[in-house]
């Protein structure tokens, strides 16, 4: 008989903590329990990849029906309708949430919807006042969009806030430019937002490839995202009368308060913001302008605050981060910790892999590290990036290298006279020939990556690129067509 209630209990009803709740409770015969204070699918399914994809889908249909004109078709649209869309959309989340709270079930796992923290290395506190203990604790919260520290912060939004609009506003200011404020340009412009963007950087997209970061900063700007980078927000207010949103032309005594208001409660934990009516801004270049709204992308934190993990001696890192060894084990032996609150890769899909890594270790006796490497991931802009491996910049650094890239105008847009370009782009080592790293910048580059993600985790060599026949005629094929490379370094 166990000295102990469950031999595992999970905070955090996530895409991670449920796959490995699941997964232990299931195979292996394990007694375990999960709490979750908020709703479960936690940041991917509820406030961030499953709406946010839903988003881009919907935004792109206004340029789908434009494009169907210039390819013969007699289409007719009307204005798009936010309350129709979000309605469904809602529908969505809430079925998928019943498929999560079906999955733990049917594996036998107990749930709790409240809130739960930590009073010792074995023992839940719930908020529903009950003790629960477990030999092997699971973290597995997540994290959450932050504001700036500055006055009336409180009147912008973040990512969470999105998804829970009343209705679109006209005008907005996207604060940041890292793929969340870049996606969410897109979208919203998409969707017949007016869009500006202040990004204290060089360049959007900080982190990725800069060639490619630069061709998706320009096609940006070619629809009529206005981008400005070097520039911040120094100050911000509620709109005085007489003061007209940006790019509107209707003051505010025109408007009336309840105009474009999309006000937004506490969904999601973290709070909406506060304003009704437009904003007025100031930047670091002195500009001042007016926007129906401010969203702030600016960063996100994990959910470490309050749960005791300090107390207990689990270390958190500067970002309030749990601190975890390879196998997401926490400075206490009987604390783990997966997803987002280690803040180690940032990806739903990594912390499914955590999570079972974390199930093979410790319930399978089959001690397995968490692998990292040449991770492929997508950043849902339009045009997409996906992404997989080295930069130029990182791979230079490291070694020589041979860069193949290429970059032209799809047959699809270029038919209709459009100026949109792609990218393709491989970064081989010049020693082994093995393929470092691939970038590719065009429609559904996210499908592409995938694939090239395969033969980049397996080693393959420029050669092995070379050797595959090409789809013709296809986007994807330049990968395998690129025969002498653009530049050496």
């Amino acid at each position: 008989m166990s000295d102990f209630d469950y031999d595992l209990f999970v905070i955090g009803g996530g895409s991670g903590g449920v796959r490995a709740a699941r997964v232990a409770a299931g195979e292996t015969g394990a007694k375990v329990a999960l709490a979750e204070e908020s709703r479960y699918g936690g940041t991917c399914v509820i406030r961030g990849c499953v709406p946010k994809k839903l988003m881009v889908f919907a935004s792109e249909f206004a340029g789908i029906a434009a494009d169907a004109g210039l390819y013969g078709w007699e289409v007719t649209t009307g204005g798009f309708d936010w309350t129709a869309f979000s309605g469904r959309l809602n529908g969505e989340l809430d079925r998928l949430e019943g498929v999560y709270r079906k999955l733990l079930s049917g594996s036998g796992v107990e749930t709790f919807d409240c809130r739960a923290t930590l009073k010792d290395a074995h023992t839940v506190l719930l908020s529903n006042g009950e003790e629960k203990t477990a030999k092997h604790i699971l973290v597995a919260v997540g994290g959450h969009p932050v504001r700036p520290d500055m006055p009336n912060a409180d009147l912008g939004i973040v990512s969470d806030d999105i998804f829970h609009m009343e209705a679109l506003p006209r005008s907005i200011l996207i604060v940041g430019g890292g793929y969340i404020a870049c996606e969410f340009a897109c979208i919203l412009h998409g969707l017949g937002v007016d869009v500006t963007m202040y990004y204290r950087g060089a360049q959007i997209l900080r982190g990725f490839d800069e060639e490619a970061r630069g061709l998706i900063a320009e096609e940006m700007t070619q629809r009529g995202i206005k981008i400005h980078n070097g520039t911040n927000l120094v100050e911000m207010r509620c709109a005085e009368e007489g003061e007209a949103p940006e790019g509107l032309g209707a003051s505010i005594q025109q408007m009336g308060e309840g105009v474009g208001d999309s006000s937004m409660g506490n969904q999601g934990g973290h709070g909406g913001g506060t304003q009704k009516g437009p904003i007025w801004v100031k930047a670091t270049n002195g500009d001042t302008k007016v926007f129906d709204r401010v969203l702030f992308a600016t960063g996100r934190k994990p959910n470490t605050e309050g749960l005791g993990l300090e107390d207990l001696g689990v270390k958190l890192g500067r970002n309030g981060q749990v601190v975890v060894d390879e196998y997401s084990q926490t400075a206490v032996p009987s604390i783990y910790a997966i997803g987002d609150v280690t803040d180690r890769v940032n990806l739903t899909p990594v912390a499914i892999r955590e999570g079972m890594a974390f199930v093979e270790t410790v319930f399978k006796g089959n001690p397995t590290p968490v692998d990292h490497a040449l991770i492929p991931s997508a950043v849902f802009t339009q045009p997409e990036l996906g992404t997989v491996g080295m930069t130029e910049e990182a791979a230079r650094d490291q070694e020589e290298i041979e860069v193949y890239c290429t970059s032209f105008r799809p047959m699809q847009s270029a038919f209709i006279g459009k100026a949109d370009r792609v990218l393709m782009k491989l970064i081989v080592s010049k020693a082994s020939r093995v393929v470092l790293g691939c970038h590719i910048v065009a429609p559904n580059a996210g499908e592409m990556i995938q694939l090239a993600g395969i033969a980049i985790k397996m080693g393959a060599t420029k050669e092995d690129f070379d050797r595959t026949v090409a789809v013709h005629p296809t986007m994807s094929e330049e990968i395998v067509t690129m025969r002498n490379p653009a530049r050496r370094a």
